[in-house]
């Protein structure tokens, strides 16, 4: 039986460190494994071909093309994809908190949370990184509606403001 956890939504090219350590604390004290899931997301698309590929793909729900597509555009901006893999599984180690996958999705922020969460019936929470909170405001509503679990939203802590 697959253990319980709590899956993680980030953008491909934020820093992750700013969910993540929330998300590690939050399963270790609820004794859940996580995951994660990395939206790909391009600020703007450079050409009319790079929009009609993305919308292709995002259409036929191809994950291994938004990996690859996550890996070329770190790549591009000095990130190793790999370095920053294990970055995250030695952080999970450390917390003792077991890290059952790393998916990818591109496009449809909604759907691509939809759909991993129907292909896994082990994840019981979804945690929105602070990067995603801000930008997925508007389909907030949406989401809450087609999910029947937790949706834990997280904002940035902005330094020497207080709440």
């Amino acid at each position: 039986m697959l253990k319980r956890q709590l899956m993680l939504v980030v953008h491909h090219d934020e820093n992750i460190e700013e969910g993540l350590s929330y998300t590690l604390e939050l399963a270790r004290i609820m004794k859940k494994a996580i995951s994660i899931l990395m939206i790909y997301r391009r600020k703007a698309m450079k050409n009319f071909e790079d929009y009609m590929v993305a919308t292709t793909f995002a259409e036929e729900g191809d994950f291994k093309t938004a990996k690859e597509m996550i890996i070329h555009d770190l790549k591009v901006k000095g990130i190793d994809y790999e370095e920053r893999l294990k970055l995250i599984k030695e952080k999970c180690k450390s917390q003792g908190v077991e890290l059952t996958g790393i998916s990818s999705s591109k496009g449809d922020l909604i759907s691509g949370i939809k759909n991993l969460v129907e292909d896994n019936s082990s994840i019981d929470m979804v945690l929105l990184s602070p990067s995603v909170t801000n930008s997925a405001k508007d389909l907030l509503y949406r989401l809450m509606k087609s999910l029947s679990m937790p949706i834990v939203t997280m904002v940035k802590n902005i330094k020497g403001k207080s709440a």
